[in-house]
C-alpha cells in the first residue's frame, strides 16, 4: 500500500501544470490523482488496506 502510495504521489507531481507538456491541462487530472489520495488515506486510517 505504501508503494501505491508513493506512485500516486509521483503522478500528482508529474500531473501539475507547471511543466511545459501539462501546462494545457489546467488542474483536472491532478483532482482527480488527489481524489484517488484522499480515498487511499482515508482506507488506511480505518485499519484497511490490502492484505496478501
Amino acid at each position: 500500500m505504501l508503494i501505491l502510495l508513493i506512485i500516486l504521489v509521483v503522478l500528482m507531481f508529474g500531473a501539475a501544470p507547471i511543466f511545459p507538456y501539462s501546462r494545457g491541462w489546467g488542474y483536472y487530472p491532478t483532482g482527480g490523482l488527489g481524489l484517488i489520495a484522499v480515498i487511499i488515506l482515508i482506507v488506511l486510517l480505518m485499519g484497511g488496506g490490502l492484505r496478501f
